[in-house]
């Protein structure tokens, strides 16, 4: 699953020159190749211009329409798996604006019933106080910031929600780096305490001496079954391609086996909250 990013920015370009190319190859119209796929000719024609990113099934039906052999149909779909994934910067994303990204992150909330995330490093902003927020984007543009953390405190009123179900996997790391002062830290580890007393929230942690995995670790988060991110320092990578979501999903349930929940991960966070305090 490791794509770099300039591929994804290709990708998009690579799959449309493909199937263009292909079409052409057949001997096909645009008109006759779309008649074959049930699709409108205008959707084929902006498919091959890259104006509009085909799914999965799009291009699948495309290949089978121009009769594509088994070992082009393969090349053609891991070039449209990689067109599905979608590379966000995060200095562009700081250019954009990071209200553009709350008000981006709040409608996939409202959209999704069943939440999950793997917190690598730290503490996500749905579990963070106020204090945990600021520092977390103090490196974004000034003038963004204030707008971002009320945004960010805004989007917590989802947890309230009781129609939709949120597991927290947060390793020790994530917990107890010191991202603030020790007595902010130890409130930001409270809340953590407190919201896993929430019947839609399930909050596990994965203690240092565990071992979970033995492949290298990303932060990331999926929704539902149908959408995940991966998080770096760098930006995020969204996966659409349910393969890709399978494979994270699975790899998510892998970890959740090795985590502590309930009363023995509060009594963790409870003592980790009291060595800051301390």
């Amino acid at each position: 699953m490791a794509i770099e990013p300039d591929q994804l920015d290709q990708s998009g370009l690579e799959l449309a020159a493909m199937l263009k190319h292909l079409r052409n190859q057949a001997g096909l119209s645009g008109v006759r190749l779309a008649a074959r796929c049930n699709m409108s000719q205008s959707k084929i024609s902006r498919i091959e211009g890259n104006k509009l990113r085909p799914s999965l099934v799009d291009v699948e039906q495309i290949l089978n329409a121009l009769n594509a052999s088994p070992a082009i149909a393969a090349e053609v779909m891991a070039v449209a798996r990689i067109a599905q994934t979608e590379w966000q910067d995060r200095k562009a994303l700081h250019r954009k604006g990071l209200d553009k990204k709350q008000l981006e992150l709040a409608g996939l909330e409202a959209a999704t019933t069943d939440f999950r995330y793997f917190l690598l490093s730290m503490t996500t902003g749905l579990l963070a106080t106020p204090d945990y927020i600021r520092e977390s984007i103090a490196h974004a543009p000034t003038a963004q910031q204030a707008k971002a953390v009320a945004m960010k405190l805004e989007r917590q009123a989802v947890l309230l929600n009781r129609s939709k179900r949120f597991t927290f996997l947060l390793t020790e790391q994530a917990v107890r780096y010191p991202l603030v002062s020790s007595d902010a830290m130890a409130m930001q580890i409270d809340r953590l305490a407190s919201l896993a007393l929430q019947a839609n929230v399930r909050i596990g942690i994965l203690p240092m001496g565990v071992k979970y995995s033995n492949t290298p670790l990303s932060t990331f988060t999926i929704y539902d079954d149908r959408l995940a991110t991966i998080e770096t320092d760098l930006g995020a990578a969204v996966f659409r391609d349910p393969k890709d979501v399978r494979s994270l999903l699975d790899r998510f349930t892998t970890y959740e086996a090795h985590a502590t929940f309930g009363d023995e991960a509060r009594e963790l966070l409870t003592t980790w909250a009291w060595s800051f305090r301390r």
